[in-house]
């Protein structure tokens, strides 16, 4: 199938990838757009992991004050070189996951970062709650593991549906960027402040 000049401007628009990658994509997948996007999205998660090891200690400190001055974050986003932290794809990724924590309310960057004593008390009152439905021990057991994870979606950051595409979760747009840019990211840490908040 003779794939256009328009098909790849198209998905160029959608993906920001490269001209030959996205004529690529769009012969592997013959011509399919939709298709095109996942192929592209899968090839820059997939060089993204090879990264994932590398040192990242450049990048910069993205804030957001939400209109009302009410609500404000500051964010740590690491890359491996100065060059990729003076990007507009890098800047704009940084001010992404500023925007994501004022809306999505994270606690912690990943789930390991979350204290013992919250994961036992969370779980103690998951468990609690099957076993007032009257569920079998082991069938409570596995109830409270699924509200658990449901939990850590909720309060870890890179679990967290992405809030301008929910079908992408904050780590998977983070692979992309990493394919996208050549270079390790990390989101270090954050703070975020809410007007009489704790």
């Amino acid at each position: 199938m003779a794939i256009t000049a328009e098909d790849v401007r198209i998905l160029r628009e959608k993906t920001s990838a490269g001209i030959m990658d996205c004529k690529k994509a769009l012969q592997e997948t013959e011509g399919n757009i939709d298709k095109a996007v996942e192929y592209l999205r899968k090839k820059g998660i997939a060089s993204a992991e090879k990264r994932v090891g590398r040192e990242a200690k450049e990048g910069i400190i993205e804030s957001y004050i939400h209109p009302g001055s009410r609500l404000g974050v500051v964010v740590e986003v690491n890359c491996e070189t100065d060059f990729v932290a003076k990007t507009d794809g890098f800047k704009e990724f940084a001010k992404n996951i500023a925007m994501q924590i004022a809306a999505a309310k994270p606690l912690v960057v990943k789930r390991e970062e979350l204290s013992q004593e919250i994961i036992d008390r969370e779980l103690d009152v998951y468990k609690t709650q099957a076993q007032n439905e009257n569920k079998p021990e082991n069938i409570a057991e596995k109830i409270a593991q699924g509200r658990m994870d449901k939990f850590y979606k909720e309060v870890c950051l890179m679990e967290q549906s992405f809030i301008r595409d929910p079908n992408v979760t904050v780590e998977e747009l983070m692979k992309e960027t990493i394919g996208k840019l050549g270079e390790n990211i990390r989101i270090r840490r954050f703070a975020r402040f809410e007007l009489g908040g704790e």
